[in-house]
């Protein structure tokens, strides 16, 4: 079977242009369908794997054309009408996000995703709906021909809206927009995800995202589940203007991140000072063992990074965005 595999991927080679690493994936994909063949698995667990290798490439294909345009992915009610003050909200948001040359993902659904995609534009919406029984159906503001993928389980559509995101904007709603909120935060927390700003959107009356906190507050950060500076990596808003700003802010000076070698390393837009970059000890004392925070060349800063702290990591973020 290796001989097989070997013998397909070197025909590929000869009839199309791959790199050594995209033909190691592909390697490491066949020889996962040739054990799944293999082994005796439950038939209904070999039809979720396909179904969701599907489902993850369609995606893939369709956001692969966006690649390099940023990109607001937006959670929220399904069952917020046109009359109510977040739908307006919503739709704000996606104008003032497409006005900036950002693409909209949504969940392609009624309610907050239909005022999502109203207000961005057809040209400017990406949907990712969910196949349900009831309540969830492609809403009109979005092009179902070119930019909208469906897909049969909630954690394919997390995973899809969730990667190629560059910010977050959460509305109040039911299970699903919990499931996603707690996702979204997990994967941060967890590094699952580039570093991104997640701002949840409430009326200035509105006492959703407030309760929620004090239930955080009280419940999971007094009871010692999260430490209290985790919390930073969302922030309440109440208005068009102050999310649209605290998205802004965060890409102010930072520009991407990534590990290497166990070296954390930010890209910025505008090369630090001396003085800065000595700063940045003093925020996260263990990004700064060994050689400690260095340039490698005028836009990069280089660090200790293990693989965790996350959370550490935003918080470094944030002071750099306050350099002028």
């Amino acid at each position: 079977m290796d001989a097989l595999i070997e013998g397909f991927l070197e025909a590929l080679r000869r009839d199309s242009p791959l790199s050594d690493e995209r033909i190691d994936v592909l390697r490491a994909l066949l020889i996962q369908f040739v054990n799944l063949a293999m082994v005796d698995h439950d038939l209904g667990d070999l039809r979720v794997a396909v179904q969701a290798l599907n489902e993850l490439t369609e995606a893939s294909t369709l956001f692969s054309q966006w690649r390099d345009v940023p990109k607001l992915a937006i959670f929220g009610s399904a069952r917020t009408d046109e009359h109510d003050p977040l739908y307006e909200m919503a739709r704000q948001l996606g104008t003032a996000m497409a006005d900036r040359g950002w693409m909209v993902i949504s969940g392609a659904g009624p309610g907050i995703m239909e005022a999502s995609a109203r207000g961005a534009g057809r040209d400017h919406t990406l949907g990712v709906n969910i196949e349900l029984p009831f309540e969830q159906f492609s809403n009109p503001y979005i092009d179902a021909e070119t930019m909208l993928v469906a897909m049969q389980y909630f954690f394919t559509r997390k995973v899809a809206m969730t990667r190629p995101s560059n910010a977050f904007a959460i509305f109040p709603g039911g299970l699903g927009t919990m499931d996603e909120t707690f996702e979204v935060l997990t994967l941060l927390h967890t590094g699952k995800t580039s570093p991104a700003p997640v701002v949840l959107l409430d009326t200035a009356h509105g006492n959703f995202w407030r309760q929620w906190m004090n239930f955080v507050d009280n419940a999971v950060i007094a009871d010692n589940y999260i430490d209290e500076h985790d919390m930073c990596l969302v922030r309440i808003c109440t208005s068009i203007d102050e999310a649209v700003a605290e998205i802004d802010h965060f890409f102010s000076n930072y520009v991407s991140f990534v590990v290497r070698a166990e070296r954390g390393l930010i890209t910025v837009r505008r090369r630090p000072s001396d003085d800065q970059l000595a700063e940045l000890a003093s925020v996260v004392p263990r990004f700064a063992l060994g050689v400690g925070f260095q340039i490698e060349d005028d836009t990069t800063i280089s660090f200790a990074f293990d693989g965790r702290n996350y959370v550490n990591l935003r918080l470094l973020i944030n002071r750099i965005n306050e350099w002028r």
